[in-house]
């Protein structure tokens, strides 16, 4: 093999595909998140084809050198390596489907947002034409894309993931979840599921400070503290719901009930709305009917999965 052979070889293990003597890569999608991507690859000096269904958002970065695409055929068409940042799948389907021609033997690194159903459907569809799938989930905000203390999920073929891990890495982190494409979605939707429960907590717990007359800047430190004594919690529970343990020996939801009523009662009486605690009260006061009073809440875990 010549030394010209192996250096190619070398850049397409890396994800990556010449032109003018630089990495290149298509992005789709120009929203905030995507602008940020394009902008992270311009300044690792990638070669950026853009495609996005508003033209004009990809002004600036033409400036900086990027090229936009007059569609998304000819975008998916100039790069083996493309990368969607798209509200969700049903928008993924739709570039991909008019790029249905010019999908063959390149890697669609989808990091829009669905469900893992829909990931698997992406990955087999794709598959069918030629195309391979990496599923990605990204864990941060547009700000923080370009940081590699930052990361993202993904899931799909290792050999795709190891192919094109330095390109994934201009991002992000990158956290490889395993060959399912469904996984990353997963875990990114279950982390979401605990940030927005938990922010909206927050937000519920500082309506009922305001409504007394506590401003949100004076309330923070407590609720900071109370946040931050929550990894110690989550580390002691995750043993024992792993282990199939929910012995009321440190707490019981009997205990829990009063605490939600007491917490219920404050919140109408400030004259806040009482849905949030009132929900998660009778979510309590199901599993205590159910026999589980002595228990602790963790028992809520199998009785979410209707155990």
């Amino acid at each position: 093999m010549s030394v010209a052979q192996h250096e190619n070889n070398k850049q397409h293990e890396n994800g990556k595909q010449l032109e003018g003597g630089k990495p290149s890569v298509t992005l789709i999608g120009l929203g905030p998140m995507g602008l940020a991507m394009a902008g992270a690859y311009l300044d690792a000096g990638y070669a950026v084809t853009l495609w996005n269904r508003s033209p004009g958002r990809a002004d600036g970065l033409v400036a900086r050198g990027a090229v936009l695409a007059p569609d998304a055929a000819a975008a998916v068409a100039a790069n083996e390596l493309v990368v969607l940042s798209l509200t969700d799948y049903d928008a993924a389907f739709a570039v991909l489907a008019a790029a249905e021609a010019q999908l063959a033997g390149r890697t669609v690194v989808n990091l829009s947002s669905d469900t893992p159903d829909r990931a698997r459907e992406a990955a087999r569809w794709l598959a069918e034409r030629g195309a391979g799938h990496l599923t990605g989930g990204v864990q941060v905000p547009p700000s923080g894309i370009g940081r590699p203390e930052s990361s993202t999920y993904y899931s799909g073929p290792a050999e795709l993931f190891r192919r094109h891990l330095a390109a994934l890495e201009v991002l992000t982190g990158a956290d490889y979840r395993g060959d399912d494409p469904g996984l990353a979605q997963l875990y990114y939707q279950i982390q979401m599921d605990l940030f927005w429960t938990s922010l909206a907590a927050y937000l519920h717990a500082t309506a009922v400070a305001e409504a007394n007359g506590i401003p949100a800047d004076a309330f923070l430190p407590y609720a900071t503290s109370t946040a931050a004594s929550l990894p110690g919690f989550l580390a002691f529970y995750a043993p024992r719901i792993a282990a199939g343990n929910h012995e009321g020996d440190v707490d019981r939801l009997t205990m829990g009930v009063a605490s939600l009523e007491h917490v219920v009662h404050t919140v109408e009486a400030s004259g806040v709305d009482g849905t949030l605690p009132r929900l998660l009260a009778d979510t309590f006061r199901k599993a205590v009917e159910a026999g589980h009073g002595g228990s602790s809440v963790t028992s809520l875990v199998p009785l979410f999965k209707g155990e």
